[in-house]
């Protein structure tokens, strides 16, 4: 299952290159994959699951610029235990953008400690290993 993420580039993301501004990505991949995780699991704190990420890796193949729009298809891609991967790939029309993976830990809300996904969390968000 993969979940399709509009951001219009706005100025003043952009960097003095004229180009989005590294840090901000990571902003639009949290945005993206909180919307995405609201829109098929609703207020999912109030169900005892929150998530919080421990790894992230982005590898950029071109830069987004002002007034584009970038299209984020985020996706989980690895179920563990307790933890679970979500890559994230950006383009403008077809030009790559960036390549992302994320290491995600299920967590209790408002506490950094780990649980188990729950299987209604696989389950509403696919993954090799929901079934």
């Amino acid at each position: 299952m993969t979940y399709r993420h509009p951001v219009r580039i706005r100025y003043g993301e952009c960097d003095m290159q004229k180009v989005v501004f590294n840090a901000n990505y990571l902003a639009y991949i949290d945005d993206a994959t909180d919307t995405w995780f609201r829109q098929a699991l609703g207020p999912f704190e109030e169900t005892g699951f929150d998530f919080m990420v421990k790894k992230v890796a982005i590898e950029w193949q071109s830069a987004a610029r002002f007034g584009e729009v970038l299209e984020l298809d985020v996706s989980v891609t690895r179920w563990g235990t307790a933890s679970f991967d979500v890559e994230v790939t950006g383009l403008v029309g077809d030009r790559s953008v960036l390549t992302a993976t994320l290491v995600y830990v299920s967590t209790v809300p408002g506490r950094a400690t780990a649980r188990p996904v729950p299987p209604e969390v696989k389950a509403a968000l696919g993954g090799p290993s929901a079934a």
